[in-house]
C-alpha cells in the first residue's frame, strides 16, 4: 500500500510540473557562473526538476548502501555472538528465535512462529 501511495503522489507531481512547465514557455534570461544564456522557461523548469530527482535519488541510493553494509556488519556480529553461546555451552539460557520464515529474530526475545 505504501509503495502505491508513493506512485500516486509521483504521478500527480508530474502532472502538476508539466502544466506549469507548460504554461510558462517564454524565453528567460538564465544567469551561469560565469557566462549568461537565454533559454526557453520550460526547459529551465524540467531541468531544475529533473536535477532535483537525480540528486534525491542519488543522496537515497547512498543511504541504501550504507543501511545495507550495517545490517550486513550487524548480522556478522550476531553470529559471532550465537557461536561464542554455543562454545560456552550457554545456548540453551538463551534461544534463538525464529520470525515464522526460518530467520532468527532476537530482538524482542519472543518466538513468533508460533503466533
Amino acid at each position: 500500500m505504501r509503495s502505491q501511495t508513493y506512485v500516486i503522489f509521483a504521478i500527480i507531481f508530474v502532472i502538476i510540473v508539466a502544466v506549469f512547465a507548460v504554461t510558462n514557455v517564454d524565453v528567460v534570461e538564465v544567469n551561469y557562473l560565469f557566462w549568461s544564456g537565454e533559454s526557453p522557461l520550460i526547459l529551465v523548469i524540467l531541468f531544475s526538476v529533473l536535477m532535483g530527482g537525480i540528486i534525491t535519488a542519488a543522496a537515497g541510493v547512498v543511504r541504501m548502501f550504507r543501511l545495507q553494509r550495517e545490517i550486513r556488519l550487524l548480522k556478522t556480529e550476531n553470529e559471532e555472538m550465537s557461536n561464542l553461546l554455543k562454545k560456552h555451552g550457554l545456548a540453551d539460557q538463551f534461544p534463538l528465535h525464529t520470525n515464522g520464515n526460518g530467520k532468527r529474530n532476537e530482538a524482542d526475545g519472543k518466538n513468533q512462529s508460533t503466533k
